[in-house]
């Protein structure tokens, strides 16, 4: 050999204990949080078709539901809630005895400890499925943050340790502080749907949360795909506003997104891996088209070395199980 070879990159590939000493970015189970939809009108539980593997729970099985996430050790959950009845201002949202008031209280009461997160938003309360009060074809912003206000005092009324407003409202992180802190829930944090796009990815939640819009799409106040600097406009302006984590929405397209909104802020990062990638993982490892495990595992790394410091995922109590078996 006439050369030599100064740089061998791979002397640190050669093992597998190799490979994970110099591991870059790792996944633990402490990055999930768990997505459950409690529907208020059935007692046993429905899958959610377009969904493999995602129900719809009663009310009656959210504390099993809880204690088998808490038992995979998955530290928090996020609440969806499908009511029995709907209304033009989605009023069953800020129901003290509405179907997520009481998935909160049942799953503090089951297990204390887990983080319990309450989606803040209307669109499943909604009998036109968009997220606030409308004028004419257009949602109210102003109206609807004081409808925000009303729900997030009473989520934290049941006990709920995060609200989570997603309805991409201007102003909503300081209208929602404002009345926490005026209801003296000064100690509920914020985790701020800060950066929503209007997506695509979308399709099959809305299955499984009922909330299709009877008309039109929310693109007048979710975020356009092709917009990388106002991404970073909502965010610095939800941190002005005391938005106490940040999130984008949805993760696996977005990836450059959640980077710069990482390095613009200071906040802890969540991003949510959506309904449909989910569905397509799943719908490519039922035809044997790809590894689901390994697939899922290797999107898992990217929210995370893309930024994530929480991934809210459907795929929670497997990634759980997987890393269990290591």
């Amino acid at each position: 050999m006439s050369f030599s070879i100064i740089h061998r990159p791979r002397r640190l590939r050669k093992t597998a204990n190799m490979r994970r000493m110099v591991a870059e970015t790792s996944v633990s189970v402490n990055d999930l949080i768990y997505p459950i939809f409690v529907d208020e009108s059935i007692t046993t539980a429905v899958e959610v078709t377009s969904m493999p593997g995602v129900k719809r729970i009663p009310l009656l099985d959210v504390a099993s539901m809880v204690k088998e996430v808490e038992d995979a050790g998955v530290p928090g959950v996020i609440f969806f809630g499908i009511p029995s009845e709907k209304d033009a201002i989605g009023s069953g949202g800020w129901d003290d005895a509405g179907i997520v008031q009481q998935a909160i209280r049942a799953a503090k009461q089951a297990c204390p400890d887990m983080m319990v997160i309450a989606d803040t938003c209307f669109c499943e309360y909604t009998d036109h499925g968009h997220c606030g009060v409308l004028h004419g074809e257009e949602v109210a912003n102003d109206e609807t943050l004081l409808n925000l206000q009303k729900e997030a005092v009473s989520y934290a009324k049941a006990g709920v340790d995060i609200v989570a407003p997603s309805g991409m409202m201007d102003g909503m992180i300081a209208a929602i502080r404002t009345a926490l802190d005026a209801a003296g829930f000064q100690d509920i944090p914020i985790m701020s749907y800060a950066v929503k796009y209007a997506s695509g990815y979308f399709g099959p939640f809305r299955d499984a949360a009922d909330c299709s819009p009877t008309f039109g799409d929310r693109a007048t106040y979710q975020m356009d795909p092709g917009n990388r600097r106002e991404a970073i406009k909502e965010a610095l302006l939800d941190v002005d506003e005391g938005a106490d984590m940040l999130m984008v929405k949805p993760a696996l397209a977005y990836l450059d997104i959640i980077r710069e909104v990482k390095d613009a802020t200071h906040l802890p990062m969540a991003v949510y891996n959506v309904s449909g990638e989910y569905a397509m993982v799943k719908a490519a490892a039922a035809n044997g088209w790809i590894d689901e495990k390994r697939v899922v595992m290797e999107t898992m790394l990217s929210f995370k070395r893309a930024g994530a410091d929480m991934i809210l995922t459907y795929h929670a109590l497997d990634v759980a199980a997987w890393l269990k078996e290591g």
